[in-house]
């Protein structure tokens, strides 16, 4: 880009993710928007939308076929489950590859996390398997909580895991639905895909461990909480519970972990993970811990941000506000 700065581009930009993304590179010392498109806001200037964003920059509706004459070095698909696929096409169909050639492409859908092609981008847990590549899998926001919870863990497993979930109605996208419409959800709490759901799928398969996910939608529009029940091979004491999640995540500026359950209502609109809640049954080999997160931002839009600042070999923290 002429100012020297690495153009990203937005596709699918009208929903809460998009916006929050908008928010983060519009700040980002060495990231620009190169193009938002949106086909229900083409035409409208962003900053009418996003009051962060100061530039003239329009929303768009480019064709799938013409993304990748667009020129921007990298670009976030933030469509829902199974529209990335023409757009990868496209950049495919240009040349581009996942190791050197093209922009850097960051799916965050579901569409491409199975695919063994695409870096997974949980950067506490995946970031020593990044080398280089142009093609990233944002991970699932329930999915993020489940596997941060469950990590520390894995070596005293002993069966599947549950995993009880709750978030905010701001998960459930823009497109109106049940699960996002405030009236039916007030005074509701609602339960869904009770079993076989993606996210129960996608953290089984990163952590080669089963885990049983049950999740529900409040009232509240952001953030999500997690209370993962984990059965022991042999017994532990509170404390040394919370001492493995301190040891593991000490160097994770976007992690913390304390003896409290962390609550909804305090994660909301922040970058970072909380976990704490360590409660163990009296033999010491049932461990439940909560796990909390904000499912617009550590769930989606700031780890993306996260996996673009990995991509160009910023630093990982760079354009997230502490």
């Amino acid at each position: 880009m002429a100012s020297g700065k690495a153009g990203i581009g937005i596709v699918g930009a009208r929903g809460h993710t998009g916006a929050e993304l908008i928010r983060l590179i519009a700040a980002h010392p060495r990231f620009e928007l190169a193009f938002v498109s949106s086909r229900e806001l083409d035409g409208q200037p962003v900053s009418a939308h996003v009051a962060e964003y100061r530039g003239a920059l329009r929303y768009s509706a480019p064709a799938h076929e013409t993304l990748p004459a667009l020129g921007a070095d990298a670009v976030v698909l933030a469509l829902p489950n199974g529209k990335a696929g023409d757009c990868v096409a496209a950049f495919d169909a240009a040349g581009a590859d996942h190791a050197g050639s093209g922009p850097v492409i960051v799916d965050l859908s579901a569409d491409y996390r199975f695919d063994d092609g695409w870096y997974y981008g949980l950067p506490e847990l995946t970031r020593a398997r990044y080398t280089g590549q142009r093609r990233i899998s944002n991970p699932g926001c329930y999915a993020s909580a489940m596997q941060l919870a469950i990590a520390p863990m894995l070596d005293l497993l002993d069966g599947p895991v549950q995993c009880f979930g709750v978030s905010g109605y701001s998960g459930a996208g823009t497109t109106p639905s049940d699960r996002n419409d405030p009236q039916k959800l007030r005074d509701n709490l609602m339960p869904y895909a009770l079993a076989d759901h993606l996210h129960e799928r996608e953290v089984t398969r990163q952590l080669g461990h089963p885990v049983e996910f049950m999740p529900h939608v409040a009232p509240h529009f952001r953030g999500l909480t997690i209370t993962a029940n984990l059965h022991l091979r042999e017994p532990l004491a509170p404390e040394e519970a919370l001492a493995r999640y301190a040891a593991r995540y000490a160097d994770e500026p976007l992690l913390r972990v304390g003896e409290r359950a962390p609550w909804v209502s305090e994660i909301a609109g922040r970058h970072g993970v909380e976990i704490g809640g360590f409660t163990l049954s009296p033999d010491g080999r049932r461990l439940v811990v909560v796990s909390a997160l904000d499912n617009l931002l550590k769930g989606a839009a700031t780890q993306a941000l996260q996996n673009l600042n990995l991509a160009f070999g910023f630093g990982e923290l760079e354009g997230i506000p502490a």
